[in-house]
């Protein structure tokens, strides 16, 4: 390097697009901060394969470089042609339309999803609440604002608040399908994030995307450091559990999420849930609160025009769809049919005696405790319930519960506070109903402490209990394998959900007995794994051959966090649940965007004699379902969840007294007429019916949103163009793809080594199957625009062409006699590149690179005209209706080449009324210069890159 290298400070400014020579070849300029780097992509190449030079360093200066003509000497085929048109508009990723995110998606996202991200985009300040139903894609629609708000430029970090459970799926998801590293923040992974940092930066200053537990941000110390290093843009998963304010764990929530909402209002919020409105007023209008404050003044607002007029505004912000609110849409039909059924069993005989004398112990504690404290009494209570519910799930689970039950009777008692006890006992008890959405204790409650049962009838209980193990002696077991053995007789893959660990342990060992070894795997995943093994086990499941059916036994850690779609289409209720939203979260992780099956089975067994499970299912379960079908969506339980549960239960201990076996095993004659009038009252039908009639966006329909994909789709390539582009780049690599069930295998192993190596790298191997349409069945990939084999074959076909030149795999330069046309026509596709410019009154100006290829035909010997960008790119699909001489070839395409240089204006004309079209775009889709002081600039990258010249000589001229 020389002395006049090192000091020399002036450097030409280049923007992003232009073309530059810098280290003996050109390269496209990218967005890069800092006047002394200069951040370059290879002509053919990716975005991920750009290089970054320290300007001061380089001995050579980079200099303005221009995009050279195809050589006309060289000319290749048509099918060549298309290869190589095909390969550069499924590699783009900064792509010239509205939308900057489409190009970065590893996805295809469903039309109806892009609803949430066009309201989103129409607001200044983004807070959108997106309350779809399970299923629908709630994560899919907050990641698509997220990602086209980071393209954009518009924010530079990210975080996401979820409940702990949920923090692997979201890092997961925000990289797999967004492309997005996320580090997740919680207390097993803060130490290690915090080390190295300086004393005076944040975590969330030094990662720009973030997961956080919400369980651990919430504590005052945590949450003030977090409202100061928060990022620009947040996501709230299950933002309803944080924003009641009677019970502590919530206050802390809702203090911080109220502490995000207010504290700045710059700050882009997106809150997330299936069930905004529980029945809790009050929670609902907080909730509504954290868009703007003055929603929240709904909750005392009369009826009349001004709460008209507000819960219009409202709807600007709030969505909340059914599954029929997206029939008419196009994507409607890839949601399956889900079929619920009931079977049931009878307690005869040893169980019926059993279970008879495990009631009449509940009954008799509950009795006896009347004399006794308001804690006493509470205690016995919430141990009569634990044990009336493992005595309902399996002689397994009954005896653990039976034997915590004797060890605490000869135990001391710890005193705990009323608030506490019920707060605990509900948790464990009631299925989470008191706190968070949704409980995972699923091991067999202690049952609390003080109790005059008798050491004797309790190791009585035990060994009656042990006796009832399996299939011969047990009925709801006999019921449970038939139903599993059917539903897989039928072609289901199914889920057997279990309240308790040990019942879920119980019950995967007697199906592995009971169902062909050779025909099913029973596996089995309990709370006692943690996610990371629960995850890999669901995940190996793709690798199990076509004829083994899987079978999964698990408890409630997975109606939440693992998506079970790929795999299973069934579920099985082996124990009721006390709370329908974990019934619809357990059928929700199968039944959901994504689903392969067109039917999705699900079936219910309960007891058909026994009285806690006929409670349950009458009063609770069946009321929920006929609610889900009249509204459409799942509702939880009202707000006064654990009043509703103990007003079934007293009902069962205390409501009949004193009861033989031989009266109830005849058939329930439970008087439920109080309990169903009570929750009938706090069920409001009515109120959530209103609740939801405007916020569904019926308004904004398919003709809406269609054109913008339609428009993202001709610029980038859509679904077809995926599938033509592989099976013709598979079949010019003299590698065609093995076509087997509709499904497809690549021969990775016959192409060239470059091409191996990097396919391999990705887990693309010639034993991989894949599809191009969805849903796709389970161990099968999906090929679409973004996925790794489309963009390696992409650059590998582009790189070839533009930056060796080799015109074999794509071809730069074609000539053809054809039918197709009727005069001379000479095709250019262009490359054309935008600088994008956002402007900002508090902000430095942002810079963006924009590209799109686009085709323009030239027609005998006059002006360029356009065509449109299908019509156009059509007429690489001509066919030849003879043979042409190379010679012939040659001189067809050099008069083309040189009509272009004659009329480069023509062409820069053609580029700058793309780039007022993208303005216009910009501007429509995103323009909040109002408040923001916001302003778009777009500017075409001159001059025009030729990528392909392709002439078609008619049959007529020979």
């Amino acid at each position: 390097m020389t002395a006049g290298a090192a000091t020399d400070t002036s450097h030409p400014t280049f923007k992003p697009g232009d073309l530059v020579r810098a280290r003996g070849r050109e390269w496209v300029v990218l967005p890069e901060k800092g006047p002394d780097l200069l951040k370059l992509r290879p002509l053919g190449g990716a975005e991920a394969d750009f290089t970054l030079i320290y300007l001061p360093l380089e001995r050579e200066r980079p200099r303005a470089a221009q995009f050279e003509p195809p050589d006309p000497q060289r000319p290749g085929s048509r099918e060549a042609a298309v290869l190589l048109r095909d390969a550069l508009r499924l590699k783009l990723r900064a792509g010239a339309g509205p939308f900057r995110s489409f190009g970065n998606l590893n996805f295809e996202p469903r039309a109806y999803q892009l609803v949430p991200l066009l309201m989103a985009l129409k607001l200044d300040t983004i807070r959108l609440l997106i309350a779809d139903d399970v299923g629908i894609g709630k994560t899919i629609e907050a990641g698509l604002i997220a990602r086209e708000m980071l393209d954009r430029g518009e924010v530079e970090r990210l975080t996401v608040i979820c409940p702990p459970q949920l923090c692997d799926q979201w890092r997961q998801e925000l990289g797999e399908k967004f492309g997005i590293d996320a580090e997740v923040v919680r207390t097993g992974t803060a130490t290690r994030l915090e080390r190295g940092l300086r004393p005076d930066e944040s975590v969330f200053d030094a990662y720009p995307a973030t997961v956080v537990s919400l369980d651990y941000i919430k504590s005052d110390r945590r949450r003030h450091e977090f409202l100061q290093a928060c990022p620009e843009f947040v996501v709230v998963d299950e933002a309803h559990a944080c924003v009641s304010s009677d019970i502590r764990s919530r206050h802390q929530r809702y203090e911080l999420l109220r502490g995000l909402a207010g504290g700045r209002h710059s700050r882009h919020m997106v809150l997330l849930t299936a069930t905004p409105h529980s029945g809790d007023d009050g929670a609902f209008h907080n909730l509504l609160g954290l868009l703007d404050p003055k929603f929240k003044e709904l909750a005392e607002m009369p009826k009349g025009s001004a709460r008209k007029a507000r819960r219009a505004e409202l709807a600007l912000q709030f969505v909340q769809r059914r599954r029929a609110d997206i029939e008419e849409w196009r994507d409607s039909s890839r949601f399956p049919t889900r079929e619920r059924r009931e079977d049931t069993y009878t307690l005869t005989g040893a169980w019926g005696q059993l279970f008879a004398s495990v009631l009449d112990h509940a009954r008799g504690m509950v009795e006896r405790a009347e004399g006794g404290t308001k804690l006493q009494r509470r205690m016995s209570w919430w141990a009569a319930l634990a044990l009336l519910r493992c005595i309902s799930s399996s002689p397994a689970a009954a005896s653990v519960a039976l034997r915590t039950r004797l060890r605490a009777s000869m135990a001391d008692g710890r005193e705990k506070g009323i608030q506490q006890l019920n707060a605990e006992a509900a948790e464990t008890v009631l299925d989470g109903a008191s706190d968070d959405a949704l409980s995972l204790s699923e091991s067999v409650p202690a049952g609390t402490l003080a109790s005059e049962g008798t050491v004797e009838t309790l190791r009585s209980l035990i060994e009656q209990a042990d006796a009832l193990r399996g299939r011969s002696k047990d009925p709801k077991l006999r019921v449970l394998i038939a139903a599993a053995r059917g539903l897989v007789r039928d072609g289901f893959k199914p889920v057997v959900f279990c309240r308790y660990i040990a019942t879920a342990i119980y019950a995967g060992e007697e199906l592995k007995k009971a169902l062909p070894k050779k025909r099913c795997e029973v596996l089995v995943i309990t709370g006692q794994q943690t996610p990371e093994q629960r995850k890999e086990q669901v995940d190996a499941l793709s690798e199990l051959e076509d004829r083994v059916t899987p079978v999964l036994v698990a408890t409630d850690c997975l109606s939440e966090g693992i998506n079970l779609q790929n795999h299973f289409d069934g579920v099985i209720h082996y124990d009721l649940t006390w709370n329908p939203t974990r019934h619809e979260q357990r059928e929700g992780r199968v039944d959901r965007f994504g689903q392969a099956s067109k039917v999705v089975r699900a079936l219910m067994l309960y007891g058909k004699n026994n009285p806690v499970d006929g409670a349950v299912l009458k009063v609770i379960l069946r009321k929920a379902n006929r609610i889900r079908k009249e509204l459409g969506i799942a509702v939880p339980l009202p707000a006064e969840d654990t009043k509703v549960i103990e007003t079934v239960m007293k009902t069962v201990l205390l409501g009949a007294g004193t009861r033989s076996y031989e009266w109830w095993q005849l058939g329930l004659d439970l008087d439920l007429e109080e309990a169903e009038a009570e929750v009938e009252k706090e069920w409001n039908v009515e109120r959530l019916k209103r609740s939801q009639t405007v916020f569904a966006q019926r308004g904004m329909r398919p003709s809406q949103v269609l054109p913008e994909w339609r428009k993202a789709m001709s610029v980038l390539g859509g679904p077809e163009d995926v599938r033509r582009f592989v099976r013709l780049a598979a079949e010019r690599l003299q590698t065609p793809l093995n076509l087997k069930k509709d499904l497809y295998r690549l021969p990775v192993q016959h192409l060239p080594a470059r091409l191996q190596d990097r396919l391999v790298a990705t887990g693309i191997r010639s034993s991989t199957r894949f599809s191009f349409e969805l849903p796709v069945p389970p161990g099968t990939t999906h090929i679409h625009r973004c996925h790794s084999l489309v963009s390696i074959l992409a650059d590998y076909i582009a790189e070839r062409a533009l930056d060796d030149g080799e015109s074999e795999l794509g071809a730069r330069s074609a000539a053809i006699f054809t039918d197709g046309v009727s005069i001379r026509t000479s095709l250019y596709i262009l490359r054309l590149r935008h600088q994008l410019r956002i402007r900002k009154r508090d902000k430095a100006d942002h810079s963006m690179l924009a590209e799109e290829c686009v085709a323009v035909a030239m027609r005998g010997g006059g002006l360029p005209e356009l065509i449109a960008d299908e019509e156009a790119f059509s007429m690489l699909s001509l066919e030849p209706s003879r043979n042409m001489v190379v010679g012939l070839k040659t001189k067809l395409v050099s008069e083309a080449i040189e009509a272009a240089a004659r009329w480069r204006g023509t062409f820069e004309d053609f580029a700058a009324q793309r780039a007022q079209a993208l303005l216009r775009d910009h501007r429509r889709i995103r323009d909040a210069s109002r408040t923001t002081g916001q302003r778009f600039e777009v500017r075409p990258a001159l001059p025009v890159d030729h990528i392909g010249v392709y002439v078609f000589l008619p049959m007529a001229l020979i």
